[in-house]
């Protein structure tokens, strides 16, 4: 099932969000006017916006609070990823020029604190201080993932418990964040809120083993991205981590010395092999899906719904997606 089928259910209130995010930038500045359209002109799937929706959907009912929760998540979320774009030094973002290439470093860093300020400043205005508090831990995590992340790639190693702990801080957190708000501007239930926030970690769980499978097994016509990027940074991700717990020295040792050294293309193909060989793919697809089905556990006590329906399909759809 595509992702727009999934998120059909709520397809009217995200163009409703697109207004509310839209107006939340504007300036009188000039400049900053034009980045912004330019930003806003390649924009992606808005998945986080549709979580929040879709959990307050399936919680009570979806309203100001909760646009007002979509557009703080996606103003977190774009201003990292322009920071982002600064730090890998990256010249496209979604197949367009991004901001730090046309506008170059120090502009698109300033635009950058801009958006997470107009966020900020939107909860602050709407007195949505439970929304900063949950959003400000998702930054605290993200920022510590990263950080925990490349501690692990200059090492040249890492284990399952502090690979989880890294996808969990760097990825799930945020989704975590969007079901929690989305809950949170629809019922002041705290378990229904504890339950949604809980299905968010584990969903975004589940999408980044996913996408660390794909990192081996994937084209990049189909994801968009080279094979083998995450070996080339030298990250050590769950594939690669069984693959090592189950090999001789010997072949490990090997492995270790192409990451050590720079892995060229060559070496991808015989990385991928090591993995597929010692059972690095098909444990990681086991655990992914075991966190897929935690995370549908966590929708079972709410009642029947478009939105929980919803859900519940995106769980099977990020365990199962090509790109």
């Amino acid at each position: 099932m595509k992702l727009d089928a999934i998120i059909a259910p709520v397809e009217g209130e995200l163009k409703t969000f697109e207004r509310h995010f839209r107006r939340s930038l504007t300036s009188n500045v000039g400049l900053v006017d034009a980045v912004v359209r330019y930003m806003v002109k390649r924009k992606g799937k808005r998945i986080r916006p549709a979580l929040v929706m879709l959990s307050a959907a399936a919680s009570g009912g979806i309203g100001d609070a909760t646009y007002r929760g979509a557009t703080l998540v996606e103003l977190l979320h774009t201003a990292t990823l322009i920071h982002d774009d600064v730090v890998d030094d990256a010249e496209t973002r979604r197949g367009w020029p991004s901001i730090n290439a046309i506008w170059k470093n120090k502009l698109a860093v300033l635009l950058g604190d801009y958006v997470l300020s107009r966020g900020l400043l939107l909860s602050l205005e709407h007195n949505d201080i439970s929304f900063l508090r949950s959003t400000s831990n998702a930054v605290k995590r993200m920022s510590e993932g990263e950080l925990l992340q490349i501690q692990k790639s200059r090492q040249l190693r890492n284990d399952e418990e502090t690979y989880f702990r890294i996808i969990s801080d760097k990825t799930a957190s945020l989704l975590s964040t969007c079901c929690e708000i989305g809950a949170m501007s629809a019922t002041g239930d705290d378990d229904v809120v504890a339950r949604l926030r809980q299905y968010g970690e584990y969903l975004g769980i589940a999408f980044q083993i996913r996408d660390d499978i794909l990192d081996f097994t994937g084209t990049q016509s189909m994801t968009g991205k080279p094979v083998g990027g995450d070996l080339k940074e030298k990250k050590f991700t769950l594939p690669l981590i069984h693959a090592f717990g189950n090999a001789p020295s010997s072949r490990r040792k090997n492995v270790l010395r192409h990451m050590k050294n720079g892995v060229k293309r060559k070496d991808i193909d015989d990385i991928i092999r090591f993995v597929e060989e010692f059972g690095g793919i098909s444990y990681a697809v086991e655990t992914a899906e075991s966190y897929r089905n935690r995370a549908k556990e966590e929708l079972n006590p709410l009642p029947d719904s478009d939105a929980r329906t919803a859900l519940l399909q995106l769980a099977d759809f990020v365990v199962s997606r090509k790109k």
